[in-house]
């Protein structure tokens, strides 16, 4: 298993947005430098943010983005099955009819657990805690 790039940079982003939560929201310029992303890339990324409901964009002059919850309140695994989709290990382990064997294959059940421990991890990592592990 191996996250994306886009993944890497909208975890990234949301790190960065982390930082000024609750403050005036930040330009993609902003962003796209102080992160080393590019604009075009990030401003793809942000979309798919907002559609999952976890930044919020704002038009004009004062416009930019910022997290529409709080830190606290988002997990490494919204910003992962924003950009991703849901985490799966397997194929069987999202849709079981997608494999014939799946009910007598020896390795499913493996797989099924190793999703289960990485997305209640992911599920409890919050940004909030990420930011207390930088200082």
């Amino acid at each position: 298993m191996e996250i994306t790039q886009e993944t890497d940079y909208a975890v990234r982003c949301i790190l960065y947005l982390s930082r000024y939560a609750g403050e005036t929201p930040i330009m993609i310029e902003t962003i796209s430098e102080e992160m080393r992303i590019p604009r075009s890339f990030l401003a793809k990324i942000l979309q798919r943010l907002a559609k999952a409901g976890i930044v919020q964009s704002f038009r004009g002059v004062k416009g930019g983005f910022q997290l529409k919850r709080p830190p606290s309140a988002i997990s490494l695994l919204d910003v992962v099955e924003a950009i991703e989709g849901p985490v799966a290990m397997n194929r069987c382990t999202i849709d079981p009819q997608r494999c014939d064997l799946s009910g007598a294959c020896t390795v499913h059940p493996v797989w099924q657990t190793l999703q289960a421990l990485v997305v209640d991890y992911l599920g409890k990592t919050t940004f909030d805690t990420m930011m207390q592990c930088r200082k």
